[in-house]
């Protein structure tokens, strides 16, 4: 059975197209709120929606409330929970400094991270992939260095690379995890771990107020149902069905949705170097994933 299916793929695209959107109601919530208030409330929310989910599901099949969330299930949930605490909450400090084009952007580096990693596994790189690195590089340094000048490298875009790599840690996670799990109750473990963890810090750290949550309740909607409860688990569920490089491809269609929903929602638009930017990234991610599918040792491409 070829392991990258319609399904998985439908999914995946579904994810991007999700998480794209996404930037701006992160960005437009990052005006109203602190980040950890944004982030916690969203992703809790997001686990609360998919445990209750589970439960339902579960109790209705017959399945003891016991047996639903065994331990191996609860310490994956919290090794992904932990890698995405850190990858969101840099994420969404980010867009204090940056815009929701570029974040997106240069988070989608995690394409390239994901091999890099994968050195430290004796796995092996694609000489043209270094190609496609130095391409991103050039890329990243029209959309974050301005006039050349590498002092004016804002504190955002740093962040945004920050995350990618995160991301790439947590890609790398779920395609050892996804095959026998069970992705919804993977997906609902790993918010409540990190929207838990999050909301401790928003108390330690900012002064949450009912008035901005309330003000902020659109963005945190969409992020909370759509980007945490529906992506995240189309995530999961998409990675069973292809293989690490096709995800990674559909997945970084996120960016290109990203900028196009700034565009029309928020009249967000890049300058000719930022564009520019952005296309050479997108073309050498783009790239990447064309070679490494190419040169896709066989047996890895089966499930």
């Amino acid at each position: 059975m070829q392991r990258s299916s319609f399904k998985g793929i439908i999914l995946l695209l579904m994810t991007a197209l999700i998480w794209g959107v996404s930037f701006v109601a992160q960005s437009v919530g990052s005006d109203v709120i602190g980040p950890f208030t944004y982030n916690g409330v969203r992703t809790l929310m997001g686990g609360m929606l998919l445990t209750v989910f589970v439960l339902i599901r579960d109790i209705s099949a017959g399945v003891s409330v016991k047996k639903i969330f065994n331990k191996k299930l609860i310490i994956r949930g919290i090794i992904l929970g932990s890698i995405f605490t850190v990858a969101s909450n840099v994420q969404q400090f980010a867009f204090s400094d940056s815009t929701a084009g570029k974040i997106a952007f240069i988070t989608a580096l995690y394409i390239f991270f994901v091999p890099i990693i994968g050195l430290f596994m004796k796995k092996k790189i694609h000489p043209l992939i270094w190609v496609c690195i130095f391409m991103a590089g050039i890329g990243l340094y029209l959309l974050s260095v301005k006039d050349g000048d590498f002092s004016r490298i804002n504190t955002g875009d740093i962040l945004a690379l920050i995350c990618g790599f995160c991301f790439a840690f947590h890609i790398i996670f779920i395609d050892r995890f996804a095959s026998d799990s069970d992705g919804v109750k993977l997906s609902a473990l790993q918010f409540l771990f990190a929207g838990s963890v999050t909301v401790i810090l928003m108390f330690i750290f900012e002064k949450p107020a009912l008035s901005g949550i309330e003000n902020a309740m659109v963005p945190l909607l969409y992020s909370g149902i759509m980007s945490c409860g529906v992506a995240y688990t189309f995530q999961i569920i998409g990675q069973k069905y292809t293989s690490p490089v096709v995800a990674s491809l559909l997945m970084c269609l996120e960016s290109v949705f990203a900028v196009i929903a700034a565009a029309i929602l928020i009249k967000e638009i890049p300058s000719l170097r930022e564009g520019i930017g952005c296309a050479v990234m997108f073309i050498a991610i783009i790239l990447s994933q064309i070679i490494e599918w190419k040169h896709k040792v066989p047996s890895d491409s089966s499930c």
